[in-house]
């Protein structure tokens, strides 16, 4: 089962692979649910970067500063990166403290599970009631399930 369409899927992973040659980051998100679970991927991205990434994401790509969010958001051949920094991102463990509790899986830097499911629970909270929010909960159930978090 998947909640996006194929091509978008494809699309994003292809995207996240050039992200990848281009700056260090930590993924956070349904990606890196989808890595250590192997259940559903993800059409978005959501990466925590240092300055020094968001300064080189910024030479190569737009980016649009959201105060509000406390992030930064890009379009990389139509597919919608949130980035979030140190010191300014908001989340329920902050970025700065994440960065010292990453794992890599498939070379990729991602949260520990523990770390990312409290992430998703927070994502879930705020877009409950949305399609988006559905799918933070079958990301939830995955990471539960079919990680090594139990």
């Amino acid at each position: 089962m998947e909640f996006w369409n194929d091509i978008a899927i494809e699309k994003s992973w292809k995207v996240l692979i050039g992200l990848r040659k281009e700056i260090d980051f930590i993924l956070i998100g349904g990606w890196a649910c989808y890595l250590l679970t192997h259940t559903i991927k993800s059409k978005d991205i959501d990466i925590i970067v240092d300055f020094e990434g968001l300064e080189k994401l910024r030479k190569k790509h737009p980016l649009k500063k959201t105060p509000f969010l406390k992030k930064y958001e890009a379009l990389i051949e139509g597919i919608s990166i949130e980035i979030y920094v140190p010191f300014y991102s908001v989340f329920a463990i902050p970025p700065e403290e994440i960065q010292k509790f990453s794992i890599q899986v498939e070379g990729f830097r991602i949260p520990e599970p523990e770390i990312l499911l409290i992430l998703k629970q927070q994502a879930e909270l705020a877009r409950k009631d949305s399609v988006k929010g559905q799918k933070d909960r079958v990301d939830i159930i995955n990471l539960l399930m079919n990680s090594e978090l139990i």
